[in-house]
């Protein structure tokens, strides 16, 4: 039977901001005259790891489920990624990407479950994700063009918190514009203004 208690709700792990990361992968320490030790940064092995175990999960869910599918364990962007291949798997994935944000979840779990720590783990299937980031880098540049056209701002419709992040970035490397998340889950949208 599986655990699926999860250490904290309140907190959206694929929203804006990144865990530090050792430059070598261990532990950084401060000042040892005080004997105290910063917190630790996840290393790209703990990461890894944190991916394998995540990546052992799905493997058994695509069992039960009896879908074929390649799986490929790594770590991209200071956070593990599990990626899931082959046909068959838009079932995985779900409408809007619903499902896959859920199979998400549970994987990390999996991963809290085995290691005690919460995990920023990105699951992607059949590369939804990709695919996704390219229809929002659309989405946001359309509005940007419309706030620096009509100068009025452009509410975006609901997003999930990847998606969010996605045209975030984008417009965040605009000039003239600016992005801000409002709402709560499920409905917490972007809305793109001029910049002050």
């Amino acid at each position: 039977m599986t655990d699926t208690s999860t250490p904290r709700a309140d907190q959206s792990l694929d929203e804006e901001g990144t865990e530090p990361t050792a430059v070598n992968g261990e532990p950084e320490e401060t000042d040892e005259e005080s004997g105290t030790r910063e917190k630790k940064a996840v290393g790209e092995s703990e990461l890894f790891r944190q991916s394998e175990i995540a990546a052992d999960y799905v493997e058994g869910l695509l069992d039960i489920l009896d879908y074929d599918g390649d799986i490929d364990e790594l770590v991209s962007g200071g956070r593990p990624v599990v990626e899931v291949v082959g046909g068959r798997l838009q079932n995985l994935v779900g409408q809007r990407g619903a499902t896959l944000e859920a199979l998400q979840e549970l994987a990390r779990l999996a991963v809290f479950r085995q290691t005690g720590t919460p995990s920023r783990l990105l699951l992607d299937v059949g590369g939804y994700r990709a695919t996704r980031r390219k229809e929002l880098a659309a989405v946001a540049k359309n509005a940007v063009e419309k706030v620096k056209e009509h100068g009025e701002p452009v509410h975006l419709e609901p997003m999930s918190a990847f998606e969010r992040k996605c045209v975030h970035d984008v417009v965040n490397a605009m000039s003239g514009v600016e992005s801000e998340s409002e709402g709560v889950e499920p409905n917490r949208r972007i809305i793109v203004r001029p910049a002050d």
